[in-house]
C-alpha cells in the first residue's frame, strides 16, 4: 500500500464549497477499487489548510489503475476548481512505526485480562474433554495446553507478546493443527463451546466485544480447518494475528 497526501490552503470564503465538493468527490472514491481508505482534514490552528489523505493498494494502481479508470473523470471534474490550491501531492510509503494509543482499551483488557482468558480456556477444556465429537483431538493433551491457549488469545487480543517470545509464536501454533484433518463438525463443535465456556465464566457480553471475538474465532477456526487437511502446504512464518474492535489482521500470506 502506499499513501498520498494532498495539502491544500483554501481561503474562508471557499471552504464551504470546498468541503462540499470533496464530499461528492468521496462518494466516488468509495466505489474506486484501487482506494483503500480516505480521510480530508482541516487544521484547528490553521484552518485555511486542509490535508487529504489516500491509501492506495500501490503507487502503480493510483497512478495508472485509477487515474485510466472509469472513475476518474467524476472525481476531477468534483474536485478541479481547487487544483490551483494544492502545497503539496505525494506519495508516502508507510514505516513500522505505527500503534494504537491508549483511548480505547484493547479486547485483552476488556476482556479482564491473562486471569479471565485463562478461566476461559480452562472451562472450554472441561467441556471439550466431556464432547464425544472433539475430545477425541485432546485426548492425550499437556495439562499445561489451556494456559498455552490462554496466552495465544491474549497475544491476539492485544495483552503481551508472550506466545511470540517464550511459545513458539505462530509457527509453533500452526504445528497444532497440521495433519489433524479437521472436519467442519468439529469446527462448529470447537466454537460452539468456546462459546458456551465465554457464558460460564462472565466473559464481557456486550454487542461489541462479542462480535469481535465472535469473529475472531471464526477466523481462527476456519484456518486451521483448512491447514489441517491432508496435502495442505501452509505458510508458516506468519506472525501472530492482532485483532481489535472490528478489525481484522493486515496480514496475507
Amino acid at each position: 500500500m502506499i499513501v498520498e497526501y494532498i495539502r491544500y490552503r483554501i481561503e474562508e470564503s471557499r471552504r464551504s464549497a470546498f468541503e462540499s465538493d470533496y464530499a461528492r468527490a468521496a462518494e466516488v472514491l468509495s466505489r474506486v477499487p484501487q482506494c483503500v481508505d480516505y480521510e480530508l482534514s482541516r487544521c484547528v490552528e490553521e484552518p485555511a489548510a486542509y490535508t487529504l489523505r489516500i491509501v492506495w493498494t500501490s503507487p502503480e494502481d493510483h497512478l495508472q489503475g485509477f487515474r485510466g479508470g472509469e472513475h476518474f473523470p467524476a472525481f476531477f471534474a468534483a474536485i478541479k476548481s481547487y487544483v490551483g490550491d494544492i502545497e503539496e501531492m505525494r506519495h508516502y510509503e508507510r514505516t513500522a512505526v505505527r500503534g494504537a494509543g491508549a483511548s480505547v482499551p484493547s479486547l485483552y483488557e476488556w476482556a479482564g485480562g491473562a486471569s479471565a482468558l485463562e478461566r476461559l480456556t480452562e472451562a472450554f477444556y472441561d467441556l471439550v474433554r466431556k464432547d464425544d465429537l472433539i475430545g477425541p483431538l485432546f485426548a492425550h493433551m499437556d495439562p499445561a495446553h489451556p494456559r498455552h491457549v490462554a496466552v495465544w488469545l491474549g497475544e491476539v487480543f492485544g495483552g503481551p507478546d508472550t506466545y511470540t517470545r517464550d511459545h513458539g509464536g505462530y509457527r509453533h501454533m500452526l504445528s497444532q493443527h497440521v495433519g489433524k484433518a479437521i472436519t467442519e463438525a468439529q469446527r462448529r463443535r470447537w466454537m460452539s463451546l468456546l462459546l458456551d465456556a465465554a457464558d460460564e465464566v462472565g466473559l464481557p457480553d456486550d454487542p461489541e466485544f462479542r462480535s469481535a471475538f465472535v469473529a475472531y474465532i471464526e477466523w481462527g477456526t476456519r484456518l486451521a480447518l483448512q491447514n489441517s487437511q491432508p496435502g495442505a502446504r501452509p505458510f508458516p512464518n506468519a506472525p501472530v494475528p492482532h485483532w481489535g474492535w472490528g478489525v481484522a489482521p493486515p496480514y496475507r500470506p
